[in-house]
């Protein structure tokens, strides 16, 4: 079972190594003895503290959607041209960019500053494991 460091956890999570501590401190998050003697965090605890986290209730008041991964962001650009809008959100540590038409983006009123929920739902998702 891999263990993490609180730093890479932290770089996982998209927060800063203090605010891991501080989970670790209130026990929302266990460590245990890493091989180098600091603190680590086992690998499938990481992943369902993530999932707690992501347990909280959706933005909005959407009665049924399909889409399962909804991130709640700002809107940092929005470029458009004739017929296409390209919206770009920062959700956390994440940029997500959306392709809509121009139409679309005006009627949803974006805007750099708006708040928006990105609703992502992909047939295909490529996971690769990173060089250690």
């Amino acid at each position: 079972m891999p263990k993490l460091r609180i730093s890479e956890a932290a770089t996982l999570l998209g927060v800063s190594d203090d605010t891991v501590r501080r989970w670790v401190d209130q026990g929302r998050l266990p460590v245990v003895q890493g091989d180098n003697g600091r603190m680590a965090v086992e690998g499938s605890e990481l992943a369902a503290f993530v999932q707690r986290l992501s347990d909280a209730p959706e933005p909005g008041a959407t009665v049924a959607a399909s889409a399962r991964n909804r991130m709640r962001g700002i809107v940092t650009r929005v470029t458009k041209d004739g017929v296409m809008a390209q919206v770009e959100l920062q959700a956390g540590p994440f940029r997500l960019v959306s392709l809509m038409s121009r139409e679309a983006a005006e009627e949803l009123g974006l805007e750099p500053g708006s708040v928006a929920v990105a609703s992502i739902k992909s047939t295909l998702v490529v996971v690769e494991i990173p060089e250690t």
